[in-house]
C-alpha cells in the first residue's frame, strides 16, 4: 500500500464541542497534524482579540482547522456515489481544508495590516517551503504539494474542489461560525448544518443546493450576517484591536528611529524590516507577542508603555460613532487639539471601519468576485439563490459599514480641565453619547 492510501489501524478522534468528534482514518492527515507548523496553530487564536470582549472566546486556529477538515470529510462522503465527484481528490481535499489557516500569524489581522502581511501567502509558502509539512505532502507524490497550495490560492483547475473551502457556502464559514458562537456564547451563529450537508450536490465546477434546503441556507445566511455584527465587529473587540495594532506601530517606529530597547525585539526585527523568512514567520506567536508585551510595559517610552499596558490590563479606548462623511472636519480640529494638549493623535485619536457584504450575486470583474450560491430545482435547472428566496434578496449586494471614533476618555480626564480640553470634550461628545467599555 502506498503512503497515499494508507490507512491507520484504528480510526483515531479528536473529541470536539461542535461536531461532537473529528475522525482520522488516513495516515496523510495524521501526520500532518503531528507538524510543528500544525501544533504551531495552538498558539494562535481563532478569534483574535475578541476574548476581551466575550471571555470564553479562547480557541485556537488548531481547532478550527480540525473543524473545516471534518466537515469536508463528511461532505466527500456523502458525495462519493454522486456524478461529477472525482474521488480521487478526496485526499486532496482533506488536506487543503486541514491546512487552509496555516500561515495566520498571532492576533491574525490586525498584525497583516501593520506589518504588510498577507496569511494566504504564508499559508502557500509554509506548504511550498523547507518544512514538515512540505516533506509529507511530497511524499503522497510528487507535486502534492502545489496542488492543495493551489487549492487554498483557489487557482486549482477543478474549482469544485476549490469551492468545498471557499466559496459563499463552505466549510470554513460552517466551522467558524458555529465554534465562534459556542465559545463566545452566542446564538447567532447556529443553523442546521446537517440539514445543508444532506441538501449540497457537486456539479461540474461548483457545489449546489438541492431546492428543498433553500430555508436551511437562508438561516445560514442570517446566521452569519449576525455573527459578523454581534460578534466580529464588536465595538469592545475593535477598541482592543485598535490598541492592539497601535502598540505594533509605535514599536515598529521606535526601531526604525534607533531606540534603545530594554531587551532587544529580536523576534520582531524582521518585521520591522517587513521581509520577514519562512523561519522567522513560524517562530512568531501570540505567547512570544505577550512575552513582550509584558517587557515593554517597563519601557522608557511613555506610548508604547501606555499602550501595553492597557492592552494588557484591559484599559481600552472608549468609542463614538462617527460618519466620515460629514465629520471629517472635525477629526482634523480634534487631531491639532490633541496635539495642543500633549496627547499624540497618531496613536490615541483613531478612526475605525468594519464593513460586510452578507451575501452577494456574481458580479464580473469587479474585485473579489463572488460566486453566488446556485439552487438545484426538481428539473434540475439551476436558480442564483436571492432570485428564489426574499430573504436573501433582501440583503443581496448590500454592504453595511461601521464607523467608530475612539480615544481614551481616561487621558482627557486626568488633564488639567482647559478651554482645549472642554473643546475636544465638546467635540467628541457631540457626536453622540459615548460607549463605555465595560
Amino acid at each position: 500500500m502506498t503512503y497515499k492510501n494508507e490507512k491507520l489501524n484504528e480510526v483515531k478522534v479528536f473529541k470536539d464541542p461542535v461536531h461532537r468528534y473529528v475522525h482520522v482514518r488516513d495516515r496523510v492527515i495524521w501526520d500532518l497534524i503531528a507538524t510543528p507548523e500544525f501544533q504551531r496553530l495552538r498558539r494562535i487564536k481563532q478569534l483574535g482579540t475578541s476574548n476581551m470582549t466575550f471571555h470564553g472566546a479562547e480557541h485556537s486556529r488548531f481547532n478550527h482547522s480540525l473543524g473545516v477538515y471534518e466537515i469536508v470529510r463528511r461532505i466527500i462522503n456523502k458525495f462519493q456515489d454522486k456524478p461529477h465527484w472525482n474521488n480521487a481528490e478526496r485526499l486532496l481535499c482533506l488536506c487543503a481544508a486541514l491546512l487552509h489557516d496555516l500561515g495566520h500569524g498571532p492576533f491574525s489581522h490586525s498584525f497583516e495590516k501593520v506589518f504588510k502581511l498577507d496569511h494566504e501567502q504564508f499559508t502557500q509558502k509554509i506548504i511550498l517551503g523547507d518544512t514538515s509539512v512540505n516533506q509529507i505532502l511530497e511524499k503522497v507524490e510528487p507535486g502534492f504539494s502545489q496542488k492543495v497550495a493551489d487549492v487554498i490560492g483557489k487557482t486549482y483547475a477543478d474549482q469544485l474542489v476549490v469551492s468545498l473551502i471557499s466559496s459563499q457556502i463552505d466549510a470554513d464559514r460552517m466551522d467558524y461560525l458555529q465554534r465562534d458562537a459556542y465559545y463566545t456564547g452566542v446564538s447567532y451563529g447556529h443553523f442546521d448544518m446537517e440539514r445543508i450537508l444532506r441538501v449540497m450536490r457537486p456539479i461540474d465546477d461548483q457545489v449546489v443546493i438541492k431546492s428543498t434546503g433553500m430555508h436551511a441556507v437562508e438561516d445560514y445566511i442570517m446566521s452569519r450576517y449576525q455573527m459578523y455584527w454581534q460578534v466580529y465587529f464588536h465595538p469592545v473587540t475593535r477598541s482592543a484591536e485598535v490598541v492592539l495594532s497601535k502598540i505594533f506601530q509605535r514599536a515598529k517606529y521606535l526601531y526604525e528611529n534607533d531606540y534603545l530597547f530594554k531587551l532587544e525585539p529580536t523576534h520582531f526585527i524582521s518585521f520591522f524590516n517587513e521581509q520577514p523568512s519562512l523561519d522567522e514567520y513560524l517562530k512568531l506567536d501570540e505567547a512570544i507577542v505577550f512575552y513582550y508585551f509584558q517587557l515593554w510595559q517597563e519601557e522608557n517610552d511613555d506610548i508604547l508603555r501606555d499602550l501595553c499596558e492597557r492592552f494588557m490590563n484591559r484599559r481600552l479606548f472608549q468609542y463614538v460613532d462617527f460618519n466620515p462623511n460629514q465629520q471629517m472636519q472635525q477629526v482634523m480640529k480634534l487631531t491639532k487639539l490633541f496635539h495642543e494638549v500633549g496627547i499624540n493623535p497618531d496613536y490615541y485619536l483613531v478612526v475605525d471601519s468594519s464593513s460586510d457584504l452578507p451575501y452577494d450575486f456574481y458580479r464580473p470583474g469587479e474585485e473579489e468576485e463572488r460566486l453566488p450560491i446556485h439552487l438545484q430545482m426538481p428539473n434540475k435547472e439551476l436558480k442564483e439563490l436571492s432570485r428564489h428566496s426574499d430573504i436573501v434578496e433582501a440583503i443581496s449586494g448590500k454592504k453595511r459599514t461601521d464607523h467608530k471614533l475612539y480615544f481614551p476618555e481616561d487621558f482627557l480626564n486626568e488633564l488639567p480641565q482647559s478651554d482645549k480640553v472642554k473643546e475636544i470634550k465638546e467635540i467628541l461628545y457631540g457626536q453622540g453619547e459615548v460607549e463605555y467599555v465595560d
